[in-house]
This record gives structure tokens, C-alpha cells and sequence, in this order.
């Protein structure tokens, strides 16, 4: 049988129908799109995968994430040389010495330990920056760290860059980060076990995630100098070189054109938050003394030194211990005081080195 031509009146009805089940279809595959969308975003960080990226992964696409946590109890970010000693064969815990003087933990480090150099491992050889996290995620790995791993970094000059590794090691993610209490000189001066052989062990999956709290830059400063930004600056270098009178300590190379201060910063010298013996002062102590100065944590702290390393101790303190919000800035002093155009605080009177 021979079918019909449609009538023009058929014709447009087919064609609404059409596009009526169009938009019904469109309409569905939006609405699946946005129900998986949520229930993604819903998804607590550990789950969202299940992969591990590789280290050019961590170059390529870097996470930046911020990560608060409730403030920890002190002998969960600080240990004893007792505590060390009974869990230097736990698998859990790693053990990174980070010393100033070459040549130290090759004389002798405490067992297990893997070597981190300062100058080398955790800056940037060519650029003024820090490691690069694909870089840094390799050498933790070599160390035999994983995601949760308990770090515990020490080293001489009472922890002073022992604390910078464990501002690199938060900065990149690292969650149970501790310092060793008392430095390796306690170590020492209990006569405990020191060895002479590197330590080799299985590579860790310790993956990457960058944060952005803990580390500004100049322009974010001067955002406080200019009163952009209501946060506190703590200068925690000696008294002689927040006044002007001196540049740096005796013997250090690293220098600014000019000495003083930035404009609204208060003095807390780092060792003020230690002990006689090198120990960490208590947690009241502690909150006692910075708020003294008022930093008592209502507001957020930018630590600064010279170059970034005394500050990172205070830092450690301010942000692991007391729980504050607190974040370095270590371009420090030798950027700020060598930067043009922006103002300084010299009580002492020394502009160019003269007055």
C-alpha cells in the first residue's frame, strides 16, 4: 500500500514532538551532570583518589590546598630524646637530621636518620625559593616516607633549620610533623647512640599537596605596612639588629643595604622560646611571652629574620605549638632591606651603615 503524504499540519506536530523529546533528553543528561558534580565535591579528600600521581605529576599540577586542624597537644608536633629513642625502629617514624655545619651528620647522627642539606635540599640551587615540589615529593619518597609518617626533624644550632624542613614538610602537605626537644646537642649530651652509616630504605608514596597559608611575599607585607591587612609582624632577630645598630650577627655573609626593621613589627628573639638546655619552654610560657609582646593569636603573624631560618623556629612555635594562625615570610629581612621604594624603621640611625 502506498503511504500518504503528510499533511502540513502533521508535519509540524512530528516536529514539535521532536523537539519537545530533544529538550526532555537535553534536559536529563544536565540534570545527571549536576548530580554527579555534587556528589564529587561531597567527597571527603582521601577519596576523590585512589591513585598516587608521580613526581612529575606534583610539577605538572600541583594541589594547592589549605588544610586547619584543631591546635595539637605539645608532644605531638615536640618529642623527647626518650620518646625518640624507644620508636627508632618504629616503621611509622622517619628520622631526618638537618644540620648547619657540614660534615656533622656524617660524623656521627642518630640511627636512622636520613640526611637532609639545607643549602641543597630544600631550596632552590639557582632560584631564591624553595624546593620545587616535584623535587621535594622525590627526596621524601627516597627517605622512605609515606603519607602517614611520623617526621621528626633535629639538628644542631638548636633546630634552627631543622624548623625550616619542618615548614617545608608542612608547606608540601606533610601532616605529623615534630622537632626533636633539645636539638641534637641533648642528644649528645646524654651520650646516646650515634652512627656513622646511611640508612637506605623501601621508596615512601608521600604525595604532595601544597598549601598557601603558611607562606607570603613581599607584596603581602607591605599589605600589613600599609594597613591594607590587620596581621602582626614578629621580627624575632636580636634586639641590635631590629634597632639598626647592627646588620647582621657577627660573621654572616647574607646582608641588607640597609639595617632597622619593617615598620610595625615587634621584637621576640627566637631563643626567647627556649630554655637554658635548648628544651621548648612550656605551652603557658610560651603564650605568656608572645603575648607580652601581643601576639596572643586573635590575629594572624608573619614571622621574618634575616634570611628565613631563625624565623621558621618561631614560626614553628607559633603555629605548631600555640596553635596560632601563623605564616613565614622568608624573604626576610635581606629582600626587604634591600628592596626599593619601600619604607624601613631604624631607631638607631644607621641609614647606609652611617648615621
Amino acid at each position: 500500500m502506498q503511504r500518504k503524504s503528510p499533511t502540513e499540519s502533521e508535519d509540524l506536530v512530528d516536529r514539535t514532538l521532536l523537539r519537545t523529546a530533544g529538550a526532555a533528553v537535553g534536559g536529563a543528561l544536565v540534570m545527571l551532570a549536576v548530580v554527579a558534580l555534587i556528589f564529587f565535591v561531597r567527597q571527603p579528600a582521601s577519596t576523590l583518589s585512589t591513585t598516587a600521581p608521580s613526581a612529575a605529576d606534583a610539577s605538572s599540577a600541583p594541589v594547592t590546598v589549605n588544610l586547619p586542624r584543631e591546635p595539637r597537644k605539645f608532644e605531638d608536633v615536640v618529642v623527647s630524646t626518650e620518646w625518640l629513642a624507644q620508636n627508632l625502629d618504629n616503621p611509622k617514624v622517619r628520622v631526618i637530621e638537618v644540620s648547619v655545619v657540614p660534615g656533622v651528620y656524617e660524623r656521627g647522627h642518630i640511627p636512622g636518620a636520613v640526611n637532609f642539606v639545607w643549602t641543597t635540599d630544600f631550596v632552590d640551587t639557582v632560584s631564591r625559593d624553595i624546593i620545587a615540589p616535584d623535587r621535594f615529593q622525590e627526596l621524601a619518597r627516597a627517605a622512605g616516607i609515606n603519607n602517614d609518617t611520623t617526621i621528626v626533624l633535629y639538628g644542631d644550632n638548636d633546630n634552627w633549620f631543622a624548623a625550616w624542613g619542618a615548614w617545608v614538610f608542612r608547606q608540601y602537605g606533610a601532616e605529623d610533623v615534630r622537632l626533636l626537644d633539645g636539638s641534637r646537642s641533648k642528644w649528645e649530651a646524654e651520650n646516646r647512640e650515634l652512627s656513622t652509616r646511611a640508612p637506605t630504605y623501601p621508596p615512601g608514596d608521600f604525595t604532595v599537596r601544597q598549601r598557601s597559608d603558611l607562606r607570603v611575599f613581599l607584596p603581602d607585607v607591605l599589605k600589613v605596612v600599609r594597613g591594607e591587612e590587620q596581621k602582626v609582624l614578629v621580627d624575632i632577630r636580636s634586639p641590635d639588629e631590629f634597632s639598626g645598630k647592627i646588620f647582621a650577627p657577627e660573621g654572616f655573609q647574607e646582608l641588607a643595604v640597609r639595617a632597622g626593621h619593617i615598620p610595625g613589627a615587634v621584637n621576640v628573639p627566637w631563643k626567647k622560646a627556649l630554655n637554658d638546655d635548648g628544651t621548648f619552654k612550656s605551652v603557658e610560657e610560651l603564650r605568656k611571652l608572645y603575648a607580652e609582646a601581643g601576639v596572643d593569636g586573635s590575629k594572624p603573624v608573619i614571622t621574618y629574620c634575616r634570611i628565613g631560618e631563625r624565623a621558621s623556629h618561631t614560626w614553628f612555635v607559633l603555629s605548631e605549638i600555640l596553635g596560632y594562625q601563623a605564616a613565614l615570610y622568608d624573604g626576610s629581612w635581606t629582600e626587604y632591606g634591600n628592596s626599593v621604594g619601600v619604607p624601613i624603621a631604624n631607631p638607631a640611625g644607621t641609614i647606609w651603615g652611617v648615621k
